[in-house]
């Protein structure tokens, strides 16, 4: 049985700068690997999402609280190698990276456009934090009417209690949650 062919797996903020706070345990990264693998062996797109800004950071407002100290001290911009996606998980070609402006995946990106035009309407998310693009990314495709899939094992967050709360709690009502594992099983 081949997969959906409406479905993408995303990618999201497994870039230098963000990546680096969990690289001491390669261990958790594997999940990321494993899913990225599976999607691409079963032909389901793969789309990276990055968090990014223009020079001058025009995109900022004062008014952020997250992103206004990135403005005042510099860095996470396009080119910076921050910004770049984390060498374990390269793009291959053909695979899009898109460049959001705020926490969700969609917030000033072309995500919805690549996404109509492959006529995606359902999305397997996994990402770095699950409190941060997971979350708003989880909330506001859910808005959209897109069915959602996140990778729990594929998700990681600084404070384990949140991702727990989160994984087994919040998402559930919007999403249905799978390890890495058990989702690769739905594709055989």
């Amino acid at each position: 049985m081949s997969p959906k062919p409406n479905t993408a797996l995303l990618v999201m903020d497994l870039q230098n700068g963000i990546v680096s706070r969990f690289a001491e345990n390669k261990e958790v990264l594997e999940p990321f690997k494993k899913a990225i693998e599976a999607a691409r062996a079963k032909e389901i797109p793969v789309i990276y999402v990055r968090v990014a800004f223009n020079e001058g950071y025009p995109e900022v407002s004062p008014r952020n609280k997250s992103f206004s100290a990135v403005a005042q001290y510099g860095g996470m911009t396009i080119q910076d190698e921050a910004t770049q996606i984390h060498d374990s998980f390269k793009p291959q070609p053909g695979e899009p990276v898109v460049t959001k402006f705020r926490i969700s995946a969609f917030a000033g990106s072309n995500l919805e456009v690549i996404l109509r035009a492959k006529q995606i309407n359902h999305l397997v998310l996994s990402g770095i934090s699950t409190s941060g693009v997971v979350l708003t990314t989880v909330r506001e495709a859910a808005d959209k009417d897109y069915a959602l899939t996140v990778l729990k094992d594929a998700c990681l967050d600084a404070d384990p209690e949140v991702h727990r709360v989160l994984t087994e709690k919040v998402f559930p009502r919007q999403a249905e949650v799978q390890t890495v594992d058990a989702w690769i099983e739905t594709l055989s």
